[in-house]
């Protein structure tokens, strides 16, 4: 059952949501909001946008408001970014698309090296001094999902690697897709990004969408017993850039 909104709640909301219109479907952007982040042991303040996928395009964003009480929003994807500094209007920012690691990112996993990096961009990005880091919420395991990327891991512990682990499971490689977190990026920014990745992949997808790049920045660390493999088939299967001979050491 809907509620009707509060007129006071609605008059604090209204100018925090942006439509970002993607054919016949909404992006719903909400923010920024103020976010003191620990990041290395200081608190660092970024301003966090979190957007939603929705079935229904309007601008009537009281009417949206009110259905969302009574849909199930694990069933709509809900990512977010992380902004620092003059990011609109800086003539250089960083950019990261980091895909969420359940694993990595909240456990502290050392499979992989998804925490190393998230900390990590978000240090380049405050040294920098303007940025942003797209917090990917559909990408868990490559795109295929918590659940498979479990039993994947149960077959690399049985030796498979994480490429063939995926394409065992029925999955490609890689089904990650960057079309909505461009659209919220083209909404935030106009201007040139470097990215922060070794995945030639994402600069592909950006410029394909027609933003200017000005550069990459590698990201590379947290090497260990764990993840070497997983890294080695990362530059060995998936084409990632420049690692040099961290890997082998």
């Amino acid at each position: 059952m809907e509620m009707k909104l509060q007129s006071e709640v609605f008059s604090v909301l209204k100018d925090k949501i942006r439509l970002i219109e993607n054919q016949d479907r909404a992006i719903y952007l909400v923010g920024p909001v103020q976010l003191p982040v620990n990041l290395y042991g200081e608190t660092v303040v970024f301003q966090w946008y979190c957007w939603l996928n929705y079935d229904e395009v309007t601008e009537d964003y009281e009417k949206i408001i009110e259905k969302l009480s009574s849909s199930n929003l694990a069933e709509y994807q809900q990512s977010s970014v992380l902004v620092y500094g003059d990011f609109a209007e800086a003539e250089d920012a960083l950019i990261r698309m980091h895909s969420i690691c359940h694993t990595g990112d909240i456990f502290g996993s050392k499979r992989c090296d998804c925490g190393f990096q998230l900390k990590e961009s978000l240090k380049k990005i405050t040294e920098h001094g303007t940025g942003a880091l797209f917090y990917l919420a559909n990408h868990e395991g490559r795109g295929i999902g918590l659940f498979s990327k479990a039993m994947a891991y149960l077959l690399q512990e049985n030796g498979y690697d994480t490429v063939e682990a995926n394409e065992r499971l029925g999955f490609v490689n890689d089904s990650r897709n960057y079309e909505d977190a461009i659209h919220v990026l083209r909404t935030l920014r106009t201007k040139p990004v470097t990215l922060i990745t070794n995945n030639p992949k994402k600069l592909e997808a950006v410029e394909k969408a027609g933003l200017a790049v000005a550069g990459r920045t590698p990201l590379w660390g947290d090497i260990s017993e764990y993840n070497r493999k997983y890294l080695q088939t990362k530059v060995n299967k998936s084409g990632h850039l420049e690692a040099g001979d961290c890997l082998n050491d």
